[in-house]
């Protein structure tokens, strides 16, 4: 079997009897065929080795391609080698015979100030404000909502849910209208690698524009289940989440960049510097590992150093101490 078949094959074989995205299958597709067009498409699946690979991973580090890049396309390619001995077409992974070593990767969440938090969530606010005092009256059982008003529901619905929940902003594009149980103010949330779980509204606002917009997304008529619209009654997806938050940003006169995945950063963060348990925190934000959830400890821990610098009282009796002394 060529190489390039065993990737259709594997792509095809794998995912169907694996729960994982979209977006995670055209990751593999990608990974697998950069790997493809380094190793040659023609070359048969049991020939390549792990010298191969080795060659592969070299180029990428000249390439300028970051560890932790380098090491996801390496577990693509070891998953594929995986599938294709457990089939019995490959008698071993050219892996068990390859050591590589990427270096320790260090990625600190980039996240909010308390204040650019504040002032992206009060944008959301003042939109929704001036679109109710500028709305035509309209009778309730007429059950209309007008396309900017839906909007602008919608998008402060998404800059606090994301901060509420902490969820990924693929998890937020996906919720169904049946994910969100109002009664219970809880979300069930498809995680990623098919680790579902659920996420709840705690802060009563929160549930308050959530309700709101459940409310106005019931009065437009789609076929779409999908809990957040775009203007053409379909699925809002990741790309146009980000638009929201980044018009909301500029609104907002916050000057850089911010994503939806800065919200999730922002609140694990507070969360640990409130004193939150880490292992509740893990569930909170849906990590398989604790070991993912331990990169916020760092930017707490520096928040933590930070006010012990200011606050400690070893520096003023320090301060009292040394004024004794110059007496």
């Amino acid at each position: 079997m060529k190489l390039q078949q065993a990737g259709v094959e594997f792509l095809s074989g794998y995912f169907s009897t694996n729960d994982r995205r979209n977006k995670t299958k055209a990751a593999y597709n990608y990974d697998l065929g950069q790997f493809q067009e380094f190793a040659g498409a023609d070359l048969a699946l049991h020939s390549f080795g792990g010298e191969v690979i080795e060659r592969w991973a070299a180029q990428l580090r000249q390439e300028g391609y970051a560890p932790s890049s380098i090491r996801r396309k390496m577990v693509v390619l070891k998953v594929f080698c995986s599938y294709w001995v457990r089939k019995g077409n490959l008698q071993e992974s050219p892996f068990w015979r390859v050591k590589l070593s990427f270096g320790r990767v260090i990625q600190l969440p980039r996240t909010l100030t308390e204040s650019e938090m504040r002032a992206l969530l009060a944008q959301g606010h003042r939109e929704r404000s001036s679109a109710q005092s500028n709305a035509t009256p309209v009778p309730h059982r007429q059950r209309l909502v007008s396309p900017r008003q839906y909007r602008v529901i919608r998008n402060l619905a998404l800059v606090d849910l994301l901060f509420a929940t902490g969820m990924r902003v693929g998890e937020v594009s996906a919720l169904d209208l049946p994910d969100f149980a109002l009664e219970g103010a809880v979300f069930r949330v498809q995680g990623k690698g098919g680790r579902n779980r659920l996420a709840f509204a705690v802060d009563t606002e929160t549930l308050q524009i959530q309700r709101e917009h459940l409310e106005a997304r019931l009065r437009i008529t789609t076929e779409c289940q999908a809990l957040f619209l775009n203007a053409a009654g379909g699925r809002l997806s990741t790309q146009g989440i980000s638009k929201v938050i980044a018009q909301l940003r500029a609104d907002a006169g916050i000057e850089r960049h911010v994503t939806p995945h800065m919200l999730r950063h922002t609140v694990a963060t507070m969360l640990l510097r409130n004193g939150a348990d880490i292992r509740v925190v893990q569930e909170f934000l849906g990590h398989s590992s604790i070991a993912t959830t331990q990169r916020y400890t760092h930017i707490a821990k520096e928040h933590l150093v930070g006010v012990l610098r200011k606050h400690h009282p070893s520096l003023s009796l320090r301060t009292e101490r040394s004024a004794s002394r110059t007496a």
